[in-house]
């Protein structure tokens, strides 16, 4: 009775321990599976250049990393490079041999491999892979030489598909130097890749760099170079430059920056000569206007606004005439000349009759008599102006909307799902009428 209990109990633990093993391979090719799934988003996004595909394979990342084991790794790089012997020799290398061989044979023998030869992005992907595996080991050493391998392969290419990887590679790069404490060896490599994002737009890779720049100087406590890296409370003479064009091309648009701007104290002394035009501008006082450009003329053209600044002229002069058009029923171009500073009334007469032209005021020329006109003001909400301004606001509105709509992107065949099918449409409508039928003869039940 003991001898078939124990031989009963070595038979329950042996197929236990052959579910177990059959489990682990099911799982090990499901991960290969899925890592095949996040290898075609990949190479959807770089088909229809559409990143959002490639921030889904980077998401699932932490999921992904449980996951990697030697088995998935072989059979995931053997299945992908068919191609290059010596590629996929250089990442096997990085990856330990595993005890079941048979199951990575097995793994890459129901691995499709793609007959199109392999993108630089999924190559990228695959090779941080690996990188990650190295590092989750705890082998260091091996980690640095592969992220070095890793980001000459990413600075050899030029295409933008290829950023949002680039980035995750930047981390792990920083990570595997971190955790050998050399950090100090990659900072040079750290600004040549900051430098290249900023000129391309990679807002991702500029994010990553910059955080692993900013680790890297608190590593060594390095704090006033952490300092100067971030520009919000530096970087003083690129937000004057810039504050300087801004309140430039305000003023050509026709609107008046605000006089808070002119009284920040780091832009205060900079911007100066610029307050002092725009309130020649504002005022529309063309003699102050050519007193400004005398008086700071050198200026604005070390700072390379003077052409721009020229162009105010005709600012100052429409501002100029509103004025005076409000202020006077009448006028005569001389005295118009007088008080704009020019030289004759007939160049006067010349520049009010293209102001009426382009509706800067609203008045009439009499040539017999030698005077403008002005209009009388009337209500402005008496005039069609109220309705054309709102008009446009909510033609503005019905674009935008329109656009949206038209921007926004849905499964294929998403709408169909919810739909019922004409079978089950059918059954529905038979459930309907038999329940009618039993209420129905639960009425005639009810009454004798």
């Amino acid at each position: 009775m003991g001898i078939k209990f124990q031989e009963a109990m070595e038979v329950e633990v042996a197929a236990e321990l052959a579910s177990e093993e059959t489990d682990k391979k099911d799982s090990n090719l499901q991960s290969i599976q899925d890592l095949r799934e996040h290898t075609r988003q990949i190479e959807k996004a770089v088909q229809n250049k559409e990143p959002r595909f490639i921030l889904r394979a980077l998401r699932a990342l932490p999921n992904t990393r449980r996951k990697l084991n030697p088995v998935v790794l072989r059979g995931v790089i053997g299945g992908f490079y068919t191609r290059s012997a010596a590629e996929r020799e250089a990442l096997l290398a990085w990856v330990e041999e595993p005890m079941d061989t048979e199951g990575t044979q097995a793994a890459i023998q129901r691995f499709k491999s793609s007959a199109s030869p392999l993108l630089p992005e999924i190559d990228a992907y695959i090779h941080l892979l690996v990188l990650v595996r190295l590092i989750d080991t705890k082998k260091y050493q091996e980690a640095v030489q592969c992220s070095e391998s890793l980001v000459q392969k990413i600075i050899a290419q030029n295409r933008r598909t290829i950023d949002l990887i680039a980035a995750k590679c930047y981390f792990y790069h920083s990570r595997a130097y971190e955790l050998v404490n050399q950090l100090d060896k990659i900072r040079g490599f750290l600004h040549l890749r900051l430098r290249t994002a900023t000129l391309r737009n990679d807002y991702e890779g500029q994010a990553v760099l910059i955080n692993c720049l900013l680790r890297n100087y608190l590593h060594y406590n390095l704090y006033d170079q952490a300092d100067k890296l971030a520009p919000q409370s530096t970087a003083i003479g690129f937000r004057q430059t810039v504050q300087k064009l801004a309140v430039t091309v305000e003023l050509l648009l026709g609107d008046i920056p605000e006089r808070q701007i002119f009284r920040t104290a780091p832009l205060r002394r900079a911007l100066a000569p610029y307050f002092q035009l725009t309130q020649a501008v504002r005022l529309g006082n063309l003699h102050r206007f050519g007193e400004v450009l005398e008086n700071f003329g050198p200026q604005f053209r070390l700072d390379h606004t003077f052409t721009l600044i020229l162009r105010l002229r005709h600012n100052v002069i429409k501002t100029a005439i509103r004025s005076i058009g409000s202020s006077y029923s009448r006028i005569s171009p001389g005295d118009i000349a007088r008080k704009l500073g020019l030289d004759s009334g007939v160049d006067a007469e010349f520049i009010v009759a293209k102001a009426i032209r382009d509706g800067v005021i609203e008045a009439t020329l009499d040539p017999e008599n030698g005077y403008m006109r002005s209009k009388e003001s009337t209500d402005i909400y008496c005039t069609r102006e109220p309705l054309l301004a709102f008009h446009q606001r909510i033609t503005f509105c019905l674009d935008l909307h329109n656009q949206s709509v038209k921007a926004m992107r849905y499964p294929p065949k998403s709408y169909g799902k919810d739909l019922e099918s004409a079978e089950e449409r059918r059954e529905r409508e038979q459930q309907d009428l038999e329940l009618a039928k039993e209420m129905a003869e639960e009425d005639d039940d009810g009454f004798p």
